[in-house]
């Protein structure tokens, strides 16, 4: 009898043992589980939004890239526009331009640079290597290179395969592929932006054969966002280029009844194959689009 008893004791001993050490790995479990789902929170948390703004300057590009305290400029359009690019600007509360790329020397990309340049502390000023023979002698030009010595500034020529960190965001410059190519346009500096899951690529006025180079080098892959290169013309957005980056979305900054006919019909068709979220400046004004890292979010001024 007493050894039954003493039995019956060493095995509730064991359950109560058994109990106390399954409720020590519960609560283990919870804590590393919490503090699993704490670090995942936090990560989303130190995610900044990072907004891209398409900013309407009629018949040319200007697009601003912000993400916490870092900012990137994009081309700032043509002539006399600067009241626009600098009132939109201000409007946000942007003081200065870390970067500030101009994807290639045509007035509708860098026609009032020179009034940027003069307006805004700069942090580096980005541009395309051009070949002696097709750098411009323009007045816009010659006013652009006299701001930029006046400010004391420098000039970086674009090196495919640079990363520039905006914020979390990460912009890697993918063209141009070449040094000479007779035609300012495929001179035009390419960017692949990603923040988060999220990427972005902008082409300036790259047209079909710089479009051929992006595809050879093996630096492109489907994209989220594609600002279209040259405002919709059929030179550029060859199907071949987008059955590469297969864009979700597309934006084309081009001015209201220009004269040039941008977009083209062919062009709208094309991006239509992948997309029909496509937004144009001429219809829709300044467009907003906001990275989260996962989803984007598009504001439009009208439309």
């Amino acid at each position: 009898m007493a050894e039954e008893k003493k039995q019956s004791s060493e095995k509730s001993q064991k359950k109560g043992i058994t109990w106390i050490i399954g409720f020590v790995i519960a609560v283990i479990a919870g804590v590393v589980w919490g503090f699993s789902e704490h670090n995942a929170d936090n990560q989303e948390t130190n995610t900044e939004e990072l907004r891209v703004h398409y900013i309407d300057v009629g018949q040319g590009d200007c697009i601003l890239i912000e993400n916490g305290s870092d900012t990137l400029l994009i081309d700032c359009g043509e002539i006399g526009k600067q009241d626009i690019v600098e009132s939109y600007l201000n409007g946000i509360g942007v003081a200065k331009l870390d970067y500030v790329i101009a994807t290639h020397p045509h007035s509708d990309h860098m026609g009032c640079m020179d009034k940027i340049v003069e307006a805004y502390d700069i942090g580096e000023i980005i541009l395309p290597h051009i070949d002696e023979s097709d750098v411009p002698t323009t007045k816009y030009f010659g006013r652009f290179l006299t701001a930029v010595e006046n400010k004391g500034l420098e000039i970086t020529e674009a090196q495919t395969d640079r990363i520039i960190k905006i914020g979390d965001g990460e912009c890697r410059i993918i063209a141009p592929c070449s040094e000479d190519y007779g035609n300012a346009n495929n001179y035009s500096v390419g960017i692949i932006m990603t923040h988060g899951e999220n990427s972005f690529i902008f082409t300036g006025d790259a047209e079909k054969l710089a479009e051929k180079e992006m595809i050879d080098s093996g630096r492109l892959s489907d994209i989220d966002v594609y600002k279209a290169g040259h405002h919709g013309s059929d030179t550029s957005s060859s199907p071949e280029f987008l059955e590469i980056i297969k864009p979700d979305i597309a934006v084309i900054s081009c001015g209201e009844g220009n004269s040039y006919g941008h977009p083209c019909d062919i062009t709208i068709e094309n991006l239509s194959t992948y997309t029909d979220k496509i937004y144009r400046t001429d219809l829709c004004g300044t467009v907003k689009i906001a990275s989260d890292g996962k989803k984007l979010d598009i504001t439009t001024e009208r439309g």
